[in-house]
């Protein structure tokens, strides 16, 4: 096998690895952001429910404030997300368009484009020409835009699963601090609430430390104290702003 055979048989198998690479990558990202999302519900949910426990001990009042809150962060994250994703989504289709004008209008100077993007990355002239070649007339769109913007055609940014997936994610974190505040004696709801939540939050913490290789203890006692300050502030409040027993 000669070093041209080599070095072509070497980028034919990377482009697999680095697919896996990225689909696992992707795969992370979205597990990550749904990590943070109920990190979210838990905290906003928190704070709003056991700042609420601090002015009355109606169970109804508590119910439809946190209710309240759930469905209005729920929403207010699905459509943020849902923005957010439909913005980068028209930016990749304008960039595609572009590769696509530019591949009907220069397609020489595109083919000496990707050749010298593929021997940027260490292969000969040679090498770089024959792989530009064979990967443009298999799917000339997919191979420029793979290599100059990271961009896979038939895998674009889906808003509506984006939007989707932070709501139920909010959803989830949220539900638990108001089951812990409703389901205790009056007595016990605050402290019930306050346990529950930090458990909540050192869970959440653990995992997005295993997803972004953080130190644990750090990760964990970020978000355990981020919560108890919410929930100390505005409990705080919700005493203050009570109405006289």
């Amino acid at each position: 096998m000669t070093t041209s055979d080599i070095e072509l048989h070497s980028g034919a198998e990377h482009p697999a690895t680095e697919l896996h690479a990225l689909n696992v990558a992707g795969r992370l990202n979205w597990l990550r952001a749904g990590v943070l999302g109920a990190n979210d519900g838990i905290v906003s949910t928190a704070g709003l429910v056991v700042g609420v426990a601090g002015a009355t001990a109606a169970r109804e009042v508590i119910f439809a404030a946190g209710l309240a809150g759930l469905v209005a962060g729920a929403v207010s994250m699905a459509l943020g997300e849902y923005v957010s994703v439909s913005t980068q989504r028209d930016s990749q289709q304008a960039l595609l368009e572009q590769e696509r004008q530019e591949l009907r209008d220069t397609p020489e100077a595109e083919l000496r484009e990707l050749t010298g993007l593929y021997a940027a990355k260490g292969l000969s002239h040679q090498t770089a020409r024959a792989v530009a070649e064979e990967l443009t007339s298999h799917d000339a769109l997919a191979a420029h835009v793979d290599v100059e913007l990271g961009i896979n055609p038939d895998d674009l940014s889906n808003p509506w699963q984006a939007a989707l997936s932070s709501a139920v994610a909010f959803t989830a974190g949220a539900v638990i601090p108001l089951v812990a505040i409703l389901l205790p004696p009056a007595s016990a709801r605050v402290p019930v609430a306050f346990f529950s939540v930090l458990l909540a939050l050192a869970l959440t913490g653990t995992v997005s430390s295993v997803l972004s290789g953080a130190r644990k203890t750090r990760a964990i006692l970020r978000v355990v104290l981020g919560g108890a300050v919410a929930m100390l502030v505005t409990y705080g409040i919700g005493q203050m702003v009570a109405a006289p027993r």
